[in-house]
């Protein structure tokens, strides 16, 4: 047993008593929330430990780190969390099952493209903005990417149609400055509306380790937890 292990067991013990607390503030169970930590920068080591101390599911927001992760913990779910671009979709898709930032159409394209050459099913989540619960001076970094609510049943519908696509629902996050309960109630709204035409698109993916009590009192099914769990994130390679 290392040190490090030790650590990252106390940290996962805090995240789960945070994840249980904000379950029963919400009149909500525990197994409605899925924990997926987000490994961005630490190592593969760090990733083999968490999967050893209980974790099922792993994010990266980078196409690099997630090629060189997965094919080491094959029995992990594995979620890609950042802004993807078309021509990296491919390889994206031979090591992620989920997709959390689906943003335009031209991206749905590419992911079908590649989820049939891999014969594949990816569920996809379409990442909303909130800007508009943020601060109004764009200079703040209120946007922190995604389509308009009004662009959601466009994109939806496209991925439903999409060989080798699954619609699981959406994604946000909560913009700089704002208040994320409120942020994340009109991420709600969205998501109930896009249930109201596709049932199955359940997944609100929202909450991280600054807010994921907001977040789970708005009916988030994931949240996504990089520092809380792994600690301050050493440089970029």
């Amino acid at each position: 047993m290392t040190a490090r292990t030790d650590e990252l067991r106390s940290n996962l013990q805090q995240v789960q008593e945070r994840i249980e607390k904000a379950c029963q503030a919400a009149g909500r169970s525990r197994d409605e929330v899925t924990l997926v930590a987000i490994t961005k920068t630490f190592p593969v080591s760090d990733v083999r430990a968490l999967a050893a101390l209980g974790i099922g599911d792993a994010g990266e927001n980078r196409e690099q780190e997630l090629k060189e992760k997965a094919p080491d913990c094959p029995d992990l779910t594995w979620h890609f969390v950042g802004q993807l671009q078309s021509k990296k979709a491919r390889s994206v898709v031979r090591y992620a099952s989920v997709v959390h930032s689906v943003d335009r159409l031209s991206l749905v394209t590419a992911l079908s493209k590649a989820a049939v050459a891999e014969e594949k099913s990816v569920r996809c989540l379409i990442q909303v903005s909130l800007a508009a619960y943020g601060p109004a001076d764009a200079a703040t970094g209120a946007s922190r990417g995604g389509v308009e609510p009004s662009a959601v049943p466009e994109l939806a519908a496209e991925i439903a149609a999409a060989d080798g696509l699954e619609l699981g629902g959406v994604m946000a996050v909560a913009p700089l400055g704002s208040e994320p309960a409120e942020a994340f109630a009109g991420l709600r709204e969205v998501a109930s509306r896009l249930r109201s035409e596709h049932p199955g698109a359940g997944w609100i993916s929202a909450g991280m380790t600054g807010d994921l009590e907001a977040a789970i009192s708005q009916g988030a099914t994931h949240v996504r937890l990089g520092r809380a769990l792994l600690g301050t994130r050493p440089p970029l390679r």
